[in-house]
């Protein structure tokens, strides 16, 4: 498969993200006839190849958000109720309980509830929110693997 050039990947990233690969072309350097250049790449195989994995890239990244604002906002309820009525019958099935890390009971002593750290769920989405905002300095993917704790490391 041909290498793109950096604008065409430039190019591929923003029309991923913006939805708009005239306002893409333009915004990745293709200043004269921004509409015909975008045309014309968008028949290149490689130029949709690319747009394709940062869309999936993209995807990965809003999953990881919507679980992150869940554990940060979500409802402890669920998890109270558990506790309070431990021993009874109980249907978890029903019960959101997203935020629990860990559930322990101990004959005598009762539940112990620990929660996921919501600080630290709050940090990891800053941490999104402002990588797309950002959009230009982190690729995607390295965005998704640092608020991951994996870092550089596992980079292809």
């Amino acid at each position: 498969m041909k290498q793109l050039t950096k604008k065409e990947a430039e190019f591929a990233r923003l029309t991923a993200v913006l939805g708009n690969a005239e306002e893409a072309a333009y915004k990745a350097g293709f200043t004269v006839l921004p509409g015909k250049k975008a045309e014309k790449l968008m028949h290149k195989k490689a130029v949709t190849d690319e747009i394709e994995r940062v869309k999936k890239k993209l995807s990965e990244i809003n999953e990881a958000a919507v679980g992150l604002r869940r554990l940060a906002f979500g409802s402890v309820a669920d998890a109270i109720k558990l506790a309070a009525n431990f021993g009874e019958e109980a249907n978890p099935d029903s019960l959101d309980l997203f935020s629990v890390s860990e559930i322990k009971y101990q004959i005598g002593k009762g539940v112990e509830i620990k929660f996921y750290d919501r600080l630290k769920a709050l940090e990891k989405l800053c941490e999104l929110e402002n990588v797309n905002m950002n959009a230009g300095t982190l690729s995607v993917y390295e965005a998704l693997m640092r608020s991951t704790g994996k870092g550089e490391e596992n980079e292809q």
